[in-house]
Formats: C-alpha cells, sequence, structure tokens
C-alpha cells in the first residue's frame, strides 16, 4: 500500500527535497501557503482530518533567528503550536489503532552552545534566543505526547542546499562581488545538506528503528570561515560563478554582534542515528562538493 505523506514547508530547501524523496514511497501532499496556513491550528486540524496522512514531516519552521526576538509569538506558532497540533493528530491516530509516523526537524540552537564536545541526544538543554526557545518547545511538546506512538526528532545544523537561500549561495554570490570578505571563525559546527535530511527520513521511515530524538549532520566539523574557504576552493576554475574572492579573514562573534545570540558549539554527535540505520553518515566536505555541482547544474539549466 502506497503511503499518504504530508510534507509541511515543501517550498523550503529541506522541504523541497522531502517532496522529491518520498515521491518515490507514495502519494505526497505539499499544500502551499495559500492552501494551508500553517499558523491557524483549526486549519491544520481539519486538513489532517480530510486527508489523513500515513506519514507527516514537519520542515516547517519560523527560521528567522534574528527576527524571532522581535516576533515570539510568529515564532513559537510555527515551531511549537505546530508540532503540537501534529502530534495531537498521530496520538490521535495511535489510539484508533492506526500507525502515523512523524517526523519533526529541530535545530543545534536547543543547546547551550558553550564548550568544544559534541552534544549527546541526553545532553542537557539551554537555548540562547527565542528561535531556539520555540525549537526546544516543539520537541517537548512531540515528546510529551507521543508516547508508544512513531516519531523522530532529528536536530540538524547549518541546512543549506543548491536551491534557496543559505550560506553557500550568499558566500558564491559575495565572492563574484568583492575581492576579499570577513567571516566569523569562532562558530563550530557541521554544515548539513537538505539532500542529506531528505535521505535520514526515508531511511528512517522504512526501517522504522525506535522513536525518539536523533542528531542529523554529516561527519566532521568546521567554522563559517573555513567554510566560506572551502567553498571558494572548489569553485576555482568554474568559469560561470565568476569568484575573485581571495582574501577571506576570521573575525570573532563578539566583532559581529546580532539580536540573537549564536551558539559557538554546533558540533553534534551522530552515532546513535548511524547505529539506529545501519550506516555512516558522509563527511561535510563531500557532500559540500556535490551540492555545488547541483547547483552548478541548477544554474545551467536556468531553474
Amino acid at each position: 500500500m502506497r503511503e499518504r505523506v504530508l510534507v509541511t514547508g515543501a517550498s523550503g530547501q529541506v522541504g523541497f527535497e522531502l517532496a522529491r524523496a518520498f515521491s518515490f514511497c507514495g502519494d505526497v501532499l505539499t499544500p502551499s501557503r495559500q492552501t494551508l496556513n500553517l499558523a491557524d491550528t483549526q486549519a491544520v486540524s481539519q486538513y489532517l482530518s480530510d486527508y489523513q496522512p500515513s506519514v507527516i514531516l514537519n520542515a516547517a519552521a519560523y527560521t528567522a533567528v534574528d527576527q524571532a526576538e522581535r516576533e515570539p509569538d510568529a515564532c513559537y506558532r510555527l515551531n511549537a503550536t505546530l508540532p503540537r497540533v501534529l502530534a495531537d493528530y498521530v496520538k490521535q491516530q495511535a489510539e484508533q489503532g492506526r500507525n502515523v509516523t512523524l517526523v519533526h526537524f529541530s535545530s543545534d540552537y536547543v543547546y547551550p552552545g558553550n564548550g568544544d564536545e559534541p552534544w549527546q541526544e541526553t545532553s542537557a538543554m539551554g537555548p540562547l534566543s527565542v528561535y531556539g526557545q520555540s525549537k526546544l518547545a516543539g520537541d517537548e511538546a512531540i515528546q510529551q505526547r507521543l508516547h508508544g506512538a512513531r516519531f523522530y526528532i532529528l536536530r540538524t545544523s547549518w541546512v543549506y542546499s543548491a536551491r534557496g537561500q543559505n550560506f553557500m549561495k550568499t558566500m558564491l554570490r559575495l565572492g563574484k562581488e568583492r575581492s576579499a570578505l570577513s567571516v566569523v571563525n569562532d562558530q563550530i559546527g557541521a554544515p548539513t545538506t537538505a539532500r542529506l535530511l531528505a535521505q535520514l527520513s526515508v531511511a528512517l521511515v522504512r526501517q522504522q528503528p525506535r522513536s525518539g530524538v536523533y542528531h542529523a549532520a554529516p561527519r566532521g566539523e568546521t567554522s563559517w570561515c573555513e567554510l566560506a574557504k572551502r567553498i571558494f576552493e572548489l569553485s576555482e576554475g568554474r568559469t560561470e560563478l565568476a569568484i575573485k574572492a581571495s582574501d577571506v579573514a576570521g573575525l570573532p562573534t563578539r566583532d559581529y554582534p546580532t539580536p540573537a545570540t549564536r551558539p559557538l558549539n554546533s558540533r553534534m554527535n551522530v552515532s546513535k542515528i548511524e547505529q539506529a540505520l545501519g550506516i555512516e553518515l558522509p563527511h561535510w566536505e563531500s557532500e559540500l562538493a556535490l551540492t555545488l555541482d547541483e547547483y552548478l547544474g541548477v544554474l545551467n539549466r536556468g531553474v
């Protein structure tokens, strides 16, 4: 039997990759903002009742980290209330004897961001911003409601892809405009492709390991500054990118103040998901090379 798969936030980076990956698994529902207002709890509940999805992939999120400091209510509606509504549906279905799988995407921002050891799924929480607090509230809403039901919370970091707005594409644009750049060098994490998150989601839904929280990111670690340098190194000789940036200087976070506090330590231990799925995750550098190639393909096709 083909699954009926609901992808929230399908127009975003992760949502696009999820819709593409799950098109081989079942009938994929990708309601637009005009079709379904995800901030309207009644509308979401009615949509779930009408379409009865058996898999829900919640890629919708309020990700404007700095703006969230000024708009906490809007942030919480998407990052905390929406997951609660989705979890309530999964719980109701389980009580009726119907298995529904929820995959929800969370963030390293739920952790306190200090130290230099990778976070474990069991590490103490300590979000530093409204965005982080809202993501933690969403995680907790799911965990509190879905004892015995099937759910996967994937905490990830530094998401990017060949489409949408992200750090890789910003660097490619700035590298074309400027010969020298300054980039933060004391925030450490693993840049994660939307494609990898979609692949992991397919594996989780198919293999159905134990429900719970999993870290989803590539192996390895880097800083934003070193990531920028690697993007430019991989861009050498690619005339269509026209990169002229040759000087990338590092600067500390304190010299680049923002409304929301960023975690300095976004490292996450990924052994739990590797063991659950029987895989070894790729290194972030190989993922970057693949994504840059994909971006060039998109660029050349004019998509």
